[in-house]
């Protein structure tokens, strides 16, 4: 589809290209510093002027990365949980005592991280103390909720709500089938699971009413609130499907919005922090910024063959990083 996208804008010429050499598996930013988490033992660190710099902090594969606007965590196959800086500074968080894989990881508020390891649930606050949950099966997925020291945990038939600075029971939000992802509405309102199989499951947190989000042709490895949480983002089909969040129903009784076909499978997805704008990342390398209002699109990157396995804004969304499975990457400079 990139040969008929001929005729719109292309942003292609402002990319500041970077070879990593190995396949990307995540992208973050800090600040105006690109980070590229490479699926082996190290991160990339583009800065805005500068060189690309690597950085060495695992013994192996790294399983699951997250940010927030000062440190990025990973969690890798070497049991280690490890907080990266702007300045490519390491800290080792914890290390598994059975030097189990560290499979998905979270940032919290108020320095607060979270880990899992096979069925154990981690969470340390900002202020060191440490506690853990012992889960029904593996964990699939977390998430934070927006206010409070609350995690979301997805797992086999359902998810788990923990608030980890009390002593109170977590609760379970159950439905049948296998949760491998997380995530929470900028509201807390709503909790949404993506599952093994091509939907997505929610609920409304008020009434613990049912949600599902189906009709996809693959199962969906990316979704992300736009800006507000009016829309929830979401790859798994040859089109960018957004769903409405604007009611107090969520996307209850109404149909997603389809935009910005494609020939092949939308891999990743990426909501703009100021405009109702998404970055679509598909299976064949193109990457388009896709306006919610009316579907106008804007190439950022023509399709080259591999799949796109990461995307990035920065927080004044002015640079937008994009990672490849084939290990080609780069930053676009839209300022």
């Amino acid at each position: 589809m990139t040969e008929g996208r001929a005729d719109i804008p292309s942003v292609i010429a402002r990319t500041r290209p970077l070879a990593a050499g190995v396949p990307l598996v995540a992208a973050h930013f800090l600040g105006q510093t690109a980070l590229f988490v490479l699926g082996e033992e190290a991160l990339l660190l583009l800065p805005h002027a500068g060189e690309a710099r690597r950085v060495a902090i695992h013994a192996g594969a790294i399983l699951s990365s997250a940010a927030d606007a000062t440190r990025v965590l990973t969690g890798g196959d070497d049991g280690q949980v490890v907080l990266v800086d702007v300045d490519g500074n390491s800290t080792i968080v914890a290390t598994d005592a059975k030097r189990r894989w560290i499979d998905h990881v979270a940032v919290g508020p108020a320095g607060a991280v979270a880990w899992s390891a096979g069925r154990d649930a981690f969470v340390r606050t900002g202020t060191g103390a440490e506690r853990t949950l012992a889960l029904p099966s593996t964990a699939g997925g977390l998430a934070f909720a927006p206010k409070g020291l609350r995690l979301v945990i997805a797992h086999y038939n359902g998810a788990t709500l923990w608030f980890a600075n009390a002593q109170s029971e977590p609760e379970r939000l159950t439905w049948k089938g296998s949760h491998l992802g997380a995530l929470v509405s900028p509201n807390g309102r709503f909790v949404i699971t993506s599952m093994q199989e091509p939907v997505l499951h929610g609920w409304r947190l008020a009434d613990r009413k049912d949600m599902r989000m189906s009709g996809y042709g693959g199962r969906v490895r990316s979704l992300d609130f736009s800006v507000g949480g009016k829309w929830l983002a979401t790859s798994g089909s040859r089109e960018l499907v957004l769903w409405p969040f604007q009611g107090k129903d969520g996307p209850m009784g109404k149909t997603p919005r389809m935009l910005a076909p494609a020939e092949v499978q939308a891999e990743v997805v990426a909501c703009h922090p100021k405009q109702d704008v998404v970055a679509v990342g598909y299976a064949d390398g193109l990457v388009l910024l896709v306006r919610i209002e009316d579907g106008a699109e804007i190439l950022a990157r023509k399709g080259t063959g591999a799949p796109i396995t990461a995307l990035a804004w920065n927080a004044s969304g002015t640079g937008l990083a994009f990672g490849a499975e084939d290990g080609e990457a780069g930053v676009i400079d839209l300022a």
